[in-house]
């Protein structure tokens, strides 16, 4: 027994020290459970997580379901996780605890059932493990509790990782989308624009075929394009007239201040929304501003965001000007393809139409007042 006990840990360890080398987190987490399967001769296993906002634990992962989502006091995981306890029973279905209702929704039917919490480092309980139904014993062995233990502990520090990455993405997110709103109270624009904008280059993204992260990381970007608008006079920028050619040129500057404001971060999105900035309304042949950059001298992330802003200025009411027809803007971004846009981009607008038609009435703003003038 001792000797097969070594040659499962061996087994994990070995499997262990592969895991380092997967970027993804949410892969290692799978093969941890499917790892932890073959070892303690499971016929499955559960990686619960708890959420302390709305008082549950859901299943991260979990061999023959989609997700199951309990009271964090609930069945033997609230029990474990509230309590610390391993709970290891023969048949669940003598213990009180146990909450068959999951068994009925899914068809099966749980008899041996080992819960061990998933403890982080620190000794903090994050979650629970679980394994259901030992194949080749009626109970899970003190052999599987200290194969589980290994796992939970590794897992937990996995798990903790990815929680706090997911909390720094949603923090970071919301800074950003205030950060982007600031410039609401010195512009027109409706915050929808903004965020429209976002989905605009997301479309692009994906249909370019980038990773996921990088289809995030300019969908958060792109809205913060005109950020550099703080720094232009109210005078200037809420003018209801045509500017002069001397407040045009203050008014172009709003790219060169938002690059100012975002460049020196070390963060890998406000470096893209730097570029964003700075380049959203250079243009392809050249006779855009701030610095007349053409072609692919203007980043990848700031024709995206050129041809979404202009999308969507063309088809939004302003103090100044009706919508125009969704239609109408669809020609003319097709008609300026290779003089103001990447063709390339253009191309992928049009085969995507519908989409961007679908997040503008999705997304689309309240009422504007039309100046008469």
């Amino acid at each position: 027994m001792e000797k097969e006990l070594y040659n499962k840990l061996l087994k994990f360890f070995t499997f262990l020290s592969k895991c380092l080398s997967i970027k993804d987190p949410n892969t290692s987490v799978v093969h941890l459970a499917d790892i932890s399967r073959d070892l303690m001769e499971a016929d499955r296993c559960s990686i619960f997580l708890h959420d302390s906002e709305q008082g549950v634990l859901y299943t991260y992962y979990a061999h023959g379901v989609d997700k199951i989502v309990i009271p964090d006091d609930s069945g033997i995981a609230g029990y474990c996780f509230r309590t610390g306890e391993i709970v290891n029973l023969d048949d669940a279905y003598k213990d009180p605890r146990f909450n068959r209702e999951s068994d009925r929704v899914h068809n099966y039917r749980t008899k041996s059932l080992l819960a061990v919490p998933l403890r982080t480092p620190q000794g903090k309980t994050i979650g629970v493990f679980e394994a259901l139904n030992k194949k080749t014993a009626p109970a899970f062995t003190e052999d599987d509790i200290l194969i589980a233990q290994n796992i939970c502990l590794y897992s937990a520090s996995v798990l903790e990782g990815m929680i706090l990455y997911e909390q720094l993405k949603r923090s970071q997110k919301e800074v950003i989308i205030r950060l982007s709103n600031a410039t609401k109270f010195k512009d027109k624009e409706t915050r929808n624009h903004i965020i429209r904008v976002g989905l605009y280059t997301e479309v692009m993204a994906r249909a370019l075929g980038w990773d996921e992260e990088s289809v995030e990381l300019i969908k958060l970007a792109a809205p913060m394009h005109d950020i550099g608008k703080v720094g232009v006079p109210d005078a200037i920028l809420q003018k209801p007239d045509k500017l002069t050619p001397e407040e045009w040129i203050i008014m172009k500057k709003h790219t060169v201040y938002g690059y100012d404001i975002l460049k020196d971060s070390e963060s890998r999105l406000l470096q893209i929304a730097a570029l964003v900035a700075l380049e959203h309304h250079e243009k392809w042949d050249g006779s855009g501003y701030p610095y007349g950059k053409r072609g692919e001298e203007i980043s990848i992330y700031g024709r995206m965001t050129a041809l979404a802003d202009v999308f969507d200025a063309l088809t939004s009411d302003r103090p100044y000007k009706k919508a125009w027809d969704l239609e109408a803007a669809k020609s003319l971004i097709t008609k300026l393809s290779g003089v103001d846009f990447d063709p390339e981009l253009v191309e992928i607008f049009n085969q995507n139409f519908d989409e961007f038609a679908r997040i503008k009435e999705t997304y689309k703003d309240q009422e504007v007042e039309i100046s008469e003038d």
